[in-house]
C-alpha cells in the first residue's frame, strides 16, 4: 500500500478555506433572513394639490406664492422613517423659482403624512428665454413646475437604527393652473434612496 505524502500546511490552508465559506454562507443566510422579515419597500410620493397665486413677472424677475401639498406614503410593515432635514424646490425649466425647508418628523411604519410647502418667490431674477416661456404658459392658464424634496432621513426597525441617507424625491412635471379653479390632479414622484 501506497502512502500519500500530507502536508500540514496544505491541510491547515483547507481548513481556513472551509471555515471562510462557512461565515460567507452564515452571513449570507442572516441578510436573507433578515430581508424576508423585514420585507423592505420603496417609499411613495406623490402632489396631491398645487397652487399658485400672486403670480407676477415684471422686468425679468418672479414674484409668486407656491402652495404645494406632497402625500409621503410609507408602506413597510417594521420600518420606521425619521426625517431629519427636509429642503423643497420650485423648479421651472432647471431655475429654482423658490426654495424652503419643512419641519423634521418621524413617519410610523404603513402611514401616509401630509406635507405641506407654502414657498415664496420675491423678485426671482429669471435667465435666459425663462421670463418669456413662463409668461406664455401662464397666459395659457397652466405651467409645468418641478417639485423637488432632498431629506436626510434614518430608518429604525426594532431598536436597529441606520446612519443618515439621503432622499430624493423628484415631482415633475407638476401642471398648476394659474388663477383657475380647475380641478388638480395628483402627480406621482420618483424616489431615489
Amino acid at each position: 500500500m501506497a502512502q500519500q505524502n500530507v502536508r500540514p500546511g496544505s491541510s491547515l490552508l483547507r481548513v481556513i478555506i472551509y471555515v471562510i465559506l462557512a461565515l460567507i454562507v452564515i452571513v449570507g443566510l442572516a441578510v436573507l433572513i433578515t430581508w424576508l422579515v423585514i420585507r423592505p419597500r420603496k417609499l411613495v410620493y406623490s402632489v396631491d394639490y398645487g397652487s399658485v397665486s400672486s403670480f407676477n413677472i415684471s422686468r425679468d424677475h418672479l414674484t409668486a406664492n407656491f402652495d404645494f401639498v406632497l402625500n409621503g406614503r410609507n408602506p413597510n410593515h417594521r420600518v420606521t422613517v425619521y426625517y431629519d432635514s427636509i429642503e423643497v424646490r420650485v423648479v421651472y425649466e432647471d431655475q429654482t423659482m423658490a426654495y424652503g425647508s419643512l419641519e423634521p418628523f418621524h413617519q410610523p411604519h404603513k402611514n401616509v403624512t401630509r406635507l405641506e410647502a407654502k414657498l415664496l418667490a420675491r423678485s426671482v431674477p429669471l435667465v435666459g428665454s425663462i421670463s418669456r416661456d413662463l409668461r406664455r404658459e401662464r397666459a395659457s392658464g397652466d405651467v409645468e413646475f418641478g417639485i423637488y424634496l432632498d431629506a436626510r432621513v434614518r430608518f429604525k426597525v426594532g431598536s436597529w437604527k441606520s446612519g443618515r441617507r439621503k432622499l430624493r424625491v423628484k415631482c415633475d412635471p407638476v401642471l398648476v393652473h394659474v388663477g383657475s379653479t380647475k380641478h388638480f390632479e395628483s402627480t406621482p414622484c420618483d424616489v431615489d434612496l
